[in-house]
């Protein structure tokens, strides 16, 4: 996997985390960077956490299905990206609270990058590095969590949704990627 389509992964992940990120600081009355920062650090240490699990399952079972791995990695990507955009196009109005508590971040934390597992399994597929991965993909969502921060609080939910559908397109364009490699057409 090249430098770019790890970027390109790496944001497409994030897009939750950014969402969210929106929502926290849209709440916070009073920003202040230790707020930004311990939003980044939850969201960014779970994107990298769930896919190095995600990567350790993969790799048990990688033996078993190496002939459909390409299908797989494309289904896992385009089902999480269809539902970011089923959930961004939702009318569900979601609530804001500003506790930055440790139960309340676990748990977004938790909630945004389960689709980061999944993907950690198809990094089982590709022969990645997958610590290289994982470090980068959890200092991208950093960077963009503590920038959803200060966008909730400057800018309110204006652009929640939209960085969900954008996260939603760019998995299914990866996964796409991924099968029309593996099939010889890219």
């Amino acid at each position: 996997m090249s430098l770019l389509s790890l970027f390109v992964l790496a944001v497409g992940l994030s897009m939750d985390a950014f969402a969210v990120s929106i929502c926290k600081g849209l709440a916070l009355r009073e920003l202040r960077v230790k707020h930004a920062v311990i939003v980044g650090a939850w969201f960014g240490g779970f994107q990298a956490l769930m896919p190095l699990i995600g990567y350790f399952l993969g790799s048990r079972f990688i033996e078993y299905i190496t002939n459909v791995d390409h299908w797989i990695a494309f289904g896992l990507l385009a089902l999480i990206g269809i539902n970011m955009i089923r959930e961004a196009r939702s009318c569900e109005e979601e609530s804001t609270d500003a506790s930055l508590s440790v139960k309340k971040m676990f748990i977004l934390a938790v909630a945004t990058s389960i689709d980061a597992l999944a993907v950690g399994i198809t990094f089982a597929f590709l022969k990645v590095n997958i610590i290289a991965a994982t470090l980068f993909i959890g200092c991208v969502t950093f960077i963009l969590s503590a920038i959803g921060v200060k966008v909730g609080n400057v800018f309110g939910t204006k652009y929640k949704a939209r960085a969900e559908i954008v996260g939603g397109i760019i998995l299914i364009l990866l996964g796409t990627q991924i099968l029309l490699e593996h099939l010889g057409v890219l």
